[in-house]
């Protein structure tokens, strides 16, 4: 049998994984408390501090740690600087300069920086998907009308 430890391949770093799950159970978790909690309940002034120390912590490590650890990965362990130039498979990203036909030089540094902003896209988009969720919750659906054979609502009168 072979044993493979998936934590030591090259380009897997612990760190980062970790902040970046762990940040993304944390941003999830209101929707548990949301869940239990009455849409509209006055809250009081301890609830209200702790909420706020808990959301400035979720976007702290999300929108502060988690990059800076996909940085820090990229930098030391996978080695992308700007001089590493990247070619692409069949180098078809090889620049002019080079000998290549692709129009301009793209570093590895740049590939970095582009996953730094899908970082802050993903995290973006959970926390609106969050704000959204808990505005909306305890709403009920709109029940859908009747309607005649032409298209018009059918209202009865009672």
């Amino acid at each position: 049998m072979l044993a493979i430890n998936v934590l030591k391949w090259p380009g897997v770093n612990q760190a980062f994984i970790f902040s970046f799950l762990f940040t993304l159970a944390l941003a999830l978790l209101p929707m548990v408390y949301g869940k239990r909690r009455k849409p509209g309940q006055p809250l009081s002034w301890g609830e209200a501090m702790l909420g706020a120390v808990y959301a400035f912590a979720v976007m702290f490590l999300a929108f502060g740690v988690v990059p800076h650890q996909w940085i820090d990965h990229s930098d030391k362990n996978l080695g992308w600087r700007k001089d590493k130039i990247l070619h692409g498979p069949f180098d078809l990203l090889k620049p002019k300069s080079l000998g290549g036909h692709f129009p301009f030089t793209l570093a590895y540094e740049a590939v970095r920086d582009i996953v730094v902003v899908a970082i802050y896209g993903v995290y973006i988009g959970v926390m609106v998907f969050l704000f959204i969720w808990w505005q909306k919750r305890g709403k009920a659906a709109a029940k859908e009308i009747e309607t005649s054979t032409y298209g018009r609502p059918l209202v009865r009168k009672s």
